[in-house]
């Protein structure tokens, strides 16, 4: 085995230059996928997080029908305070869950006095709220990072367009769920700064606030937000909790609950879902260069060597060691291309972390590319690369240990 692969090695070194230049090409290849796969990964869990970070929440729980018809806010279908409690206790019983936050959502008509203009609005309790989405204080970009009782955190675009200051009084008149109109005033506490998708351009007020100005008599939540300690458990811990809520049913039979991930509240799901698709398509051409690249280096071998095979099976070199011998060389090339790309592709990767690009997200300006490198991904792509080799030596390697002595020897 170890005199195979010197062989293979010296075989190698005899044609430098074929072999150079088939190694660039599947260094290119490695590093082209590497690149991307860094900067797609990483400009997707960005964006995931801004998503989740900054308002969603990793997960949300709805009365069966809520999101249906989320775009109306209805009040008739917010959870009722038993309803509230058993779903705490689900999830106070979850380990997978951090923490999480309920929220009163509603839709008024919003004044500064001279303009009025439609707003939604969310009521929290701010302190679990802040925890449960932790991006939403960074997305203040006036005011104090903090939500007190009569204030309200309103959307820069409301802002801008009615000239509205930190500071200044404003009015909501909310209808209630019994048909009544009630309104209220509050203080402009902090300007929030807009995230592209759902909910993006919609204020905050305390949830007491909410309670009020709804005239509740207790506090009916339009949704509960999820956050959970780890990320990448969201598909475990949301077939578990849906499991867990599935035994309670409303009066007609049906689920009381919905549980939902981001995935299903966001449409960039889609644009993440692209994202990986195209993914798997660059590493798809990344199989085919190096197929193409190993079976035609290995296929012109095995042509320019005739008379040498067939002197090596003249003097009674066994079929399975020609086959071999060619495999080997293959698996080498493999190697060669993986290791060189794997450390030019890292190498890139830094220099890009270095200089700290820049790009816009919705209304978001100036977020910083970090891109990074798993070190499965370098595994995988490299043992593809590897396995793909030697697959492409395998027709030449085969033509070559079954040619007749003889007539390889009269090859000219």
């Amino acid at each position: 085995m170890v005199n195979l692969f010197k062989m293979a090695v010296r075989n190698l070194l005899r044609y430098r230059r074929r072999t150079l230049l088939t190694a660039s090409l599947i260094t290119i290849g490695v590093v082209f996928v590497l690149v991307f796969l860094s900067v797609s990964g990483s400009f997707k869990a960005m964006m995931i997080g801004q998503i989740t970070d900054s308002m969603l929440g990793h997960l949300q729980i709805h009365r069966h029908g809520y999101v249906a018809s989320i775009d109306n806010l209805p009040l008739n279908l917010n959870l009722k305070p038993p309803e509230v409690r058993k779903v705490s206790e689900a999830l106070d019983g979850m380990p997978g869950v951090e923490t999480y936050s309920p929220r009163i959502k509603f839709g008024g008509m919003f004044s500064n006095f001279t303009e009025t203009t439609n707003i939604r609005l969310n009521g929290v309790i701010p302190e679990r709220e802040f925890k449960t989405v932790p991006l939403l204080p960074s997305r203040i970009i006036e005011g104090k990072k903090a939500l007190g009782k009569g204030e309200m955190l309103l959307p820069a675009l409301l802002a801008r367009g009615m000239g509205i200051k930190v500071g200044d009084p404003v009015v909501v008149v909310a209808t209630n769920q019994d048909g009544s109109v009630n309104g209220r005033q509050f203080i402009v506490a902090g300007i929030l700064e807009g995230v592209t998708g759902p909910g993006g351009r919609d204020g905050y007020i305390h949830l007491d606030d909410a309670v009020e100005t709804l005239r509740m008599r207790e506090p009916e939540i339009s949704e509960i937000a999820v956050r959970l300690k780890d990320f990448g458990r969201l598909s475990d811990v949301h077939n578990r909790l849906s499991g867990l809520l599935a035994g309670e049913k409303n009066q007609q039979g049906k689920p009381l609950f919905e549980v939902h991930t981001w995935e299903a509240l966001s449409p960039f799901f889609n644009v993440a879902r692209m994202i990986d698709v195209m993914t798997f398509f660059i590493k798809l051409m990344l199989i085919a260069i190096v197929l193409i690249s190993i079976m035609n280096v290995m296929i012109m071998a095995v042509y320019e060597r005739v008379r040498e095979i067939g002197t090596m099976a003249a003097i009674g070199t066994l079929p399975g060691r020609i086959l071999s011998l060619f495999l080997f060389e293959g698996f080498c090339l493999g190697i060669l291309g993986a290791v060189v790309g794997c450390i030019t592709g890292s190498l890139l990767l830094w220099i890009l972390n270095l200089s700290r690009l820049t790009f816009d997200f919705g209304q978001q300006k100036g977020l910083v590319l970090a891109v990074s490198l798993r070190p499965g991904d370098l595994l995988t792509i490299s043992v593809t690369v590897i396995l793909v080799s030697v697959a492409a030596s395998l027709q030449p390697a085969w033509k070559a240990s079954r040619m007749e002595p003889i007539e390889a020897l009269r090859h000219v």
